[in-house]
């Protein structure tokens, strides 16, 4: 048998390869509302409190439209993603998804692209919170040195590093890496923390709303909505990383599906109240620039009490979000190394915590050069185009683990096959040509490198490849003597 590069792996191996001791998370750690929390962590953060100001500017009050549009795409990507998991119970997300179903090639371009949506997008996140701290300590009369808040490379203001970002990511990569019991209780307390400051801003906004900044609703036309919605599509990013704690979950097979399709519910409903709120506040080119958008908001109406809580609350979400996107991002590249197709010492589990430390810190690595150094909007297009990018190749799987394993346990079927998951396809590959062109010739550029690093390494390590080594060799003959 020929290792090809759409070599599938069979369920059965991976399974059986999540239970080798040196190799073997911590199971039973997580229940489903502890991985509801997990989605919602993930959620609810950079986009709904930095990025629907960026959305605003570009769709004007339409950005509400903005947000179903993305909320529509999101879900269809989501009920793909709720029957994969429930389908193979082996933590990597849609990186195990399309290796079990497209084969290894496709998987390893699904998994470069998750480098770019966990570590890239904890920068962008970073970055954000950096904003929201920077603004807390504006309130009380404290500015901190501008060339310690932006990189070297931000168009608006350049500084040196944006410090802040960068001493969070180390402290978050710290947390995660000690056991994921401390991870899920900071994590369920976070969530409670920036659900009120998000419900806060809906009750104090809803009262000083002026129907006049509704008009014109649509000053860019449906291409500004669309452009809008490709990048509020980061807001929707993060109910993927459930399925990145498979192995560790308590009934994995219906305890993701059911985290997946609550956290991106919940999470739904809370968007489009901000974007309707917070449109009704100012008009829209009011939040241009803005790094903080929900507290500016709320100080411009003379809010000043409720726009730091707003801060409070944003730092503490935007914690979580960097917490869940280093846990799940940890775990992306952990079942990469644990394949072969990245250096296999990264994925040792420390023997007492059972947390893949090596690939935590290197993802922090990553995540902070980017906060560091890059502006937001770049690095949160970057994301978003590696996001559609795998939400796409999830939901073509569906349809090849359909017809290749039609007697798979399922504990979630998607309704509707094969319309949903090819409008789930068409709605990513939509977003994806929406986005701008430098964005999309970045993510060439990224592919390209992601292709040299397979064909000259990772192909040949695959543990595959090993496998059909030991499996094709000849026997040796055995001696008389």
């Amino acid at each position: 048998m020929a290792h090809g590069v759409l070599t599938r792996k069979p369920v059965a191996d991976m399974i059986e390869q999540s239970q080798e001791e040196a190799h073997r998370l911590r199971p039973q750690a997580l229940g489903r509302w502890d991985l509801a929390a997990l989605g919602i962590g993930a959620i609810v953060g950079t986009g709904i409190f930095v990025l629907s100001g960026v959305g605003a500017t570009m769709a004007g009050p339409a950005v509400i439209l903005s947000f179903v549009v993305a909320g529509i795409a999101s879900a269809l990507a989501a009920l793909c993603y709720a029957e994969l998991a429930g389908s193979v119970p082996v933590t990597g997300s849609s990186y195990t998804f399309t290796y079990a179903t497209l084969g290894e090639l496709i998987a390893w371009v699904i998994g470069w692209d998750f480098i770019l949506e966990y570590g890239v997008g904890s920068g962008a996140v970073a970055i954000g919170w950096s904003g929201y701290l920077a603004s807390i300590f504006e309130s009380v009369g404290v500015h901190l040195p501008t060339a310690l808040l932006h990189g070297p490379f931000d168009s608006v203001q350049p500084g040196i590093v944006n410090l802040p970002a960068v001493g969070i990511l180390l402290l978050v990569a710290w947390l995660v890496s000690s056991g994921v019991n401390q991870s899920r209780r900071v994590n369920n307390v976070i969530v409670i923390v920036k659900l009120l400051a998000v419900v806060l801003f809906i009750v104090v906004g809803s009262f000083f709303i002026h129907p006049a900044n509704y008009t014109p609703f649509m000053p860019y036309g449906w291409g500004g909505v669309m452009t809008g919605a490709a990048i509020i599509f980061y807001a929707y990013i993060g109910f993927d990383s459930v399925a990145t704690a498979t192995e560790e979950a308590r009934d994995s097979r219906h305890s993701i599906p059911f985290g997946i399709l609550v956290s991106l519910g919940v999470c739904t409903l809370l968007y489009l109240l901000v974007a309707f709120v917070s449109s009704g506040l100012l008009p829209a080119q009011a939040y241009r620039g803005q790094a903080a958008p929900l507290a500016y908001a709320l100080q411009h109406v003379g809010q000043g009490w409720a726009a730091g809580a707003i801060s409070i609350g944003a730092l503490a979400g935007l914690s979580s979000v960097m917490l869940v996107g280093v846990f799940s991002g940890a775990r992306v590249l952990f079942a990469m190394s644990r394949d072969g197709l990245l250096p296999k010492g990264l994925a040792k589990v420390h023997e007492a915590r059972r947390t893949p430390q090596r690939v935590i810190w290197l993802g922090a690595l990553i995540s902070s050069i980017c906060a560091g150094l890059l502006p937001i909007n770049v690095v949160a297009e970057l994301t978003n185009v590696g996001t559609l990018a795998a939400f796409t190749l999830v939901s073509i799987g569906v349809l090849v683990l359909r017809y290749t394993q039609p007697d798979l346990p399922r504990t979630y079927r998607v309704p509707g096959v094969p319309v949903v998951p090819l409008l789930a396809a068409a709605a990513s590959i939509y977003l994806i040509v929406s986005l701008p062109v430098l964005t999309l010739i970045r993510f060439g550029v990224w592919l390209l490198l992601g292709f040299l690093v397979y064909f000259l390494y990772s192909r040949k390590h695959s543990r595959i490849e090993e496998k059909i080594l030991v499996t094709t060799q000849p026997s040796m003959p055995e001696s008389n003597a």
